[in-house]
């Protein structure tokens, strides 16, 4: 029999949080083992609970979401974080994802979104609100000119060659096996890589990753 998912929701109003504690409660396969009110008590419920996956609003008081689910990637990196926030700008989706969050909801989504967007970010996929969707999408697939080679080794100096190549691969939205096919080399050999390409560039995720990579110019037509 599989685990539960192991949930803590995080929201400032208590309406919002209790209607997700039964919603999510009464689903099969999901258990709620806590919950909090701010960004500061979600970091001591997440040290006595240790879930699989946190719900987590953004404006909220004491600490915010963002700078909360970054200290707790930051000591988790398994750790699973989706936003459920009222906000929808860019910007904050953005550092959002850089804080290691893998998912963004709008706080308008329905009860099936919102359970069927928390079984697949703890089956460790990436997941945004239908209305987002498209336009995260956009960011990561958009082209621009193409930079030159200068400014991509000035921004990430410690990266081996086939590093930057796979760097390259991974920001133009290429899978890790589809990777491996394009340079000839093991799937092995394409993990080991990307989990270097993380270390050196400080990034939470390959979404984190592909957001820094693209700044600087990788993965760009």
């Amino acid at each position: 029999m599989t685990p539960a998912i192991r949930v803590v929701v995080v929201d400032d109003h208590q309406i919002v949080r209790d209607g997700l504690v039964a919603l999510l409660g009464a689903l099969d396969g999901i258990e709620v083992v806590g919950t909090a009110a701010d960004g500061r008590e979600a970091v001591h419920v997440v040290d006595e609970t240790a879930p699989d996956l946190v719900v987590m609003d953004i404006q909220m008081p004491q600490l915010d979401g963002i700078e909360a689910t970054r200290f707790l990637t930051g000591r988790n990196p398994a750790l699973r974080v989706v936003m459920l926030t009222m906000n929808e700008d860019d910007d904050t989706i953005l550092a959002a994802i850089r804080a290691g969050a893998c998912g963004y909801l709008l706080k308008g989504a329905g009860a099936e979104e919102v359970q069927a967007a928390i079984r697949s970010a703890a089956a460790g996929g990436m997941v945004f609100g239908a209305s987002l969707a498209a336009r995260v999408a956009a960011f990561f697939a958009g082209a621009v000119a193409t930079p030159s080679t200068d400014r991509e080794e000035e921004a990430f100096p410690d990266l081996t060659d086939r590093e930057r190549d796979i760097l390259h691969r991974i920001a133009a939205g290429r899978t890790n096996d589809e990777i491996a096919g394009e340079l000839y080399v093991s799937n092995k050999t394409v993990r080991n890589a990307v989990s270097a390409i993380y270390a050196k560039l400080h990034a939470t995720g390959r979404a984190d990753a592909i957001v820094k990579a693209r700044e600087a110019g990788y993965g760009l037509a």
